[in-house]
C-alpha cells in the first residue's frame, strides 16, 4: 500500500514538473531561434560597407554564434532542481538562467546566490528551504523526481497537498554506468564540494582529496562558477585548465560547455609550449633533476654563454680599409645591451646596432672629408651587410631558439659543464643526451624558461595582446547597439571587445595559443601533486595575480619531482596567500574497495587523506591467485564485459605494469577493454577494473593505489605471488 502511494506521488510529481520543463525548453528554443534569426540577418547584410561597418557586423555574427553554441550545450538536463521556500516562493534551478519575454525569471542559474541553498541547505540548517526537489530528465522528458524535506514544521504549516517522491538522486547518479566521458555533477553537488566551488577567487585554493571524492568535477564546476561571478575580470583573460594528459582532456572536454561556459582553455603543460613533441618518457632520476629549481640558473647560464667575448681583437677589411672588432668595445656594447633587461634575442638588436655604430665611426675617422647623415647611413649599411662583420657579431651574441639552446646544452659537454657547474659530475652525466633525441615532459618547463630569457627569434612577431576595450570603445559600442539592435543578448562591453579587430574576434583559446606569454585571470591545475618546482615556476608566469585552484592527492603522486606534502610546495610559491580544503567522501569507489586501498596505502606509508565511501556494494572486491595470470585476466575481462553488456553497458579496464602492456594488449585484442598502465589511468574511472601483478606495480606504491581506486563497481586483483602488505 505504501509502495502504491509512493509510486502515485512520484507519477504526480513527474507530471507536474513536465509542464514546467516543457515551458523552459520552449523558452530555450525561442531564444535559440531568435539568435539564429539575428545571425542570419547579419549574414544577409554581407561584407559590404566601410571597414568599421564590416567590423561591427563580424562582431555581432561572432556573438550570436557563441550564444547559439551556449544554448545548444545546455540542452541536456536543462533544469534539475526545485526549491520550495518558507515564503511560498518556488525556485527552479538549472544550467543557465532563463527569463520569459517580459523578463520574469523562469530558471535560476546554479551559480547564482539564490541557488546556493540547493546545495548547502540541510535539515539541521535549512536556510529558509522547506523542500528540495531533484528532477531527473532523459532528453526533454522528466523521468523521476526525488524530494528532500528540510523543514517538516514549515511544510506542515504551509498546508501543501503535494506528496513526497523519490529515493535519492545522488545514489542514482553514482550507480550510472561509465561512458568514457566525464559527466558533470551540477545536479548532485554535495555540501563539502559546494563550499570549495564557491570559495573566493583571490589567492590559491588547494583541494586535497582521496580517489573518488570528485576533485576534478569540483575543479571544473569551480571554473564555471568563477567565470559566472567574475565575468568582467576573467572573460577577456580566460581561465587556464591544466590536465595531466591529452586523454584526460578528451575525457572532460564537454563538461564546461554543458555548464554554459566556453571561456576556459584546456591543455597539458606541454601544450603551453606550441610546436614541441613531448611523446618520449623521461627516466625518473633525470625527471627529478630537471624539475629542480636550480635548473632555472642552468638555463640562465646557458643563455648568458651565448653572449661571448672574442679571444682577441679581430681586423676586417671593408672597401680597402681596416676596421677592428675590439674586445673592449664588445664588452661595453654587451653591457649596454643588457642594461634594459630585454630578452637575449631582443637585446641582441641593441648590441648589433651599437657595434655597427662603433665600426662605422672607425671608417669615418679614416676618411679625409666631411660626411652628412646620408653618407654615414651608406657606410653603416656597408658595415652591416658585410658577411665577415655579421659572422663576427653573431659569434659575440648569437640569436637562438629555445629548442636549439636545450639540444646544444644537453649534447655538448663543455656547455653543460659551464652552465651546470654547481651540479655534480654524476648529475651532469644524467642530463647528457644526443641532440637528436626527442623532448620529454620534463623538458617543457626548461623550454619555457629558455623562451622567457631568449624572447622571439629575429623575424618573428609576438601576437598583439591589446585586445581589451577602452571606455571610449565601449561607449561607441553602446551607440551601435542602440541603432543596430542586440536583442538583449549582447552587451556594449562584449561588442566593443569583438570590434577591436581580427585578433579580438578570436576565442580566448585561439588568442592564447598564438601567444606563449599570454597571462590568465585564473588557473586550475588537476593532478597537481605531479608538478615539479620548475613546472610551478612555468605556471606562475601564466597568472601574475596568483589566483589558482589546485586539486590533487599527495598519496597518488607518481612523479619523482612531485609533491608529497602541500606546505612544502605551496609556501615558497604563495606564502600566506593559499588555503587548504579537504574532500573526505568518496562517491565513486565501493566501500570495500576503498577500505582495501586505504589499508595498502597506510602499510606503504603513503600520505593518505581520511576517506569514507558513500556506497556499499556486494562482491565489489575479488582477489585470485593463479600461475597463469594472463589467462585469468583474460577470463576476468571477458566475464566483466559480458556482465556489463547484459545490463546497461559500461567500461572495463585492465591495469598492468608498463613492461607487460604489450603482452596483455595482445591477449585481450578481441575483448572490448582498455589496457593501460596505472599512470595512464590516473583521473579516469571504469565500472570494472582488473589489476594484474599487484606486487610488481607496488614497487611504486602510488601506482598501485591509483590502480585500485579506478572502479565504480568492482575491483578484481589477479596475482601469482604474495599480495602486498595491507591486501593479504
Amino acid at each position: 500500500m505504501n509502495e502504491d502511494r509512493t509510486l502515485t506521488a512520484e507519477r504526480v510529481g513527474i507530471d507536474t514538473e513536465q509542464v514546467v520543463v516543457d515551458t523552459l525548453y520552449a523558452r530555450l528554443d525561442a531564444l535559440r531561434d531568435e539568435a539564429a534569426a539575428r545571425l542570419e540577418q547579419v549574414r544577409l547584410d554581407g561584407p559590404s560597407g566601410s571597414p568599421q561597418n564590416r567590423s561591427e557586423r563580424d562582431a555581432f555574427a561572432t556573438l550570436y554564434e557563441d550564444r547559439i553554441a551556449q544554448l545548444d550545450a545546455v540542452e541536456d538536463r536543462l533544469c534539475f532542481g526545485r526549491l520550495d521556500l518558507v515564503d511560498a516562493e518556488r525556485l527552479y534551478v538549472g544550467r543557465i538562467g532563463l527569463s520569459d519575454a517580459e523578463h520574469a525569471p523562469l530558471l535560476t542559474d546554479w551559480r547564482a546566490p539564490a541557488a546556493r541553498a540547493f546545495y548547502s541547505a540541510t535539515a539541521a540548517n535549512p536556510g529558509g528551504v522547506v523542500r528540495r526537489r531533484h528532477l531527473t530528465t532523459v532528453g526533454r522528458r522528466v523521468s523521476a523526481v526525488e524530494d528532500d524535506v528540510l523543514d517538516v514544521a514549515a511544510l506542515e504549516a504551509s498546508g501543501s497537498q503535494e506528496a513526497l517522491a523519490g529515493e535519492g538522486a545522488l545514489l542514482a547518479a553514482l550507480g550510472a554506468r561509465r561512458t568514457g566521458r566525464m559527466g558533470d555533477i551540477v545536479a548532485t553537488i554535495q555540501a563539502e564540494q559546494d563550499a570549495v566551488i564557491r570559495a573566493p577567487l583571490q589567492g590559491a585554493l588547494v583541494v586535497q582529496g582521496g580517489p573518488g571524492t570528485g576533485k576534478t568535477a569540483v575543479a571544473l564546476h569551480r571554473a564555471a562558477y568563477l567565470l559566472y561571478h567574475h565575468r568582467e575580470q576573467l572573460e577577456s583573460r580566460g581561465v587556464l585548465l591544466i590536465g595531466p594528459s591529452k586523454s584526460f582532456l578528451r575525457y572532460i572536454d564537454h563538461v564546461l560547455p554543458s555548464l554554459g561556459e566556453t571561456g576556459a582553455v584546456s591543455t597539458t603543460l606541454g601544450g603551453l609550449v606550441p610546436g614541441v613533441d613531448t611523446s618520449a618518457v623521461e627516466r625518473d632520476d633525470v625527471a627529478r633533476l630537471k624539475g629542480r629549481l636550480a635548473m632555472a640558473d642552468v638555463i640562465r647560464a646557458a643563455v648568458r654563454e651565448r653572449q661571448r667575448l672574442p679571444r682577441t681583437d679581430r681586423e676586417i677589411r671593408i672597401d680597402g680599409r681596416t676596421i677592428v672588432i675590439r674586445r673592449a668595445d664588445v664588452r661595453d656594447a654587451q653591457a649596454r645591451a643588457r642594461r634594459d633587461g630585454k630578452p637575449h634575442n631582443d637585446a641582441r638588436r641593441a648590441f648589433a646596432k651599437d657595434m655597427i655604430g662603433r665600426l662605422t665611426s672607425q671608417l669615418v675617422e679614416q676618411l679625409d672629408h666631411s660626411f652628412d647623415s646620408s653618407d654615414r647611413a651608406d657606410l653603416e649599411r656597408d658595415v652591416r651587410d658585410d658577411a665577415h662583420v655579421r659572422v663576427a657579431l653573431n659569434l659575440c651574441w648569437l640569436p637562438i631558439s629555445p629548442e636549439r639552446l636545450l639540444r646544444d646544452l644537453f649534447s655538448k659537454r663543455h656547455l653543460l659543464d659551464h652552465a651546470a657547474k654547481d651540479f655534480t659530475l654524476a648529475e651532469r652525466a644524467l642530463l647528457e643526451r644526443d641532440a637528436r633525441e626527442p623532448f620529454t615532459d620534463a623538458d617543457v618547463p626548461l623550454l619555457d624558461e629558455a623562451a622567457e630569457l631568449l624572447g622571439d627569434m629575429p623575424g618573428t612577431r609576438r601576437s598583439s595582446r591589446s585586445h581589451e576595450a577602452s571606455a571610449e570603445e565601449v561607449d561607441y559600442a553602446r551607440e551601435v547597439l542602440s541603432t543596430f539592435g542586440g536583442g538583449g543578448m549582447v552587451t556594449a562591453e562584449m561588442l566593443a571587445t569583438r570590434m577591436k579587430g581580427t585578433a579580438a574576434r578570436l576565442s580566448v583559446a585561439e588568442r592564447a595559443s598564438r601567444d606563449r606569454t599570454w597571462t590568465y585571470g585564473h588557473v586550475v591545475v588537476d593532478e597537481a601533486q605531479e608538478l615539479s618546482p620548475m613546472a610551478w615556476r612555468m605556471l606562475l608566469r601564466r597568472c601574475p595575480t596568483r589566483s589558482f585552484t589546485i586539486v590533487g592527492d599527495v598519496a597518488q603522486v607518481a612523479s619523482a619531482s612531485g609533491t608529497r606534502w602541500w606546505p612544502e610546495t605551496m609556501d615558497p610559491l604563495f606564502g600566506q596567500s593559499w588555503t587548504l580544503r579537504e574532500l573526505t567522501i568518496s562517491y565513486r569507489i565501493p566501500a570495500s574497495v576503498a577500505r582495501a586501498a586505504q589499508r595498502f596505502a597506510r602499510a606503504a606509508r603513503l600520505p593518505v587523506s581520511e576517506l569514507s565511501a558513500a556506497r556499499e556494494l556486494d562482491d565489489a572486491l575479488h582477489t585470485q591467485r593463479t600461475t597463469d595470470v594472463v589467462g585469468a585476466v583474460v577470463n576476468a575481462a571477458r566475464s566483466a564485459r559480458t556482465t556489463l553488456d547484459a545490463e546497461a553497458g559500461g567500461l572495463v579496464a585492465v591495469l598492468v605494469q608498463p613492461e607487460r602492456i604489450g603482452d596483455f594488449s595482445h591477449a585481450l585484442a578481441n575483448v572490448d577493454v582498455d589496457v593501460l598502465t596505472p599512470r595512464q589511468s590516473k583521473g579516469l574511472e571504469y565500472d570494472i577494473v582488473v589489476v594484474a601483478h599487484p606486487a610488481t606495480i607496488a614497487a611504486s606504491p602510488g601506482d598501485l593505489y591509483v590502480a585500485m581506486t579506478r572502479p565504480t563497481r568492482r575491483l578484481i586483483i589477479v596475482h601469482d605471488d604474495d599480495l602486498p602488505p595491507g591486501l593479504s
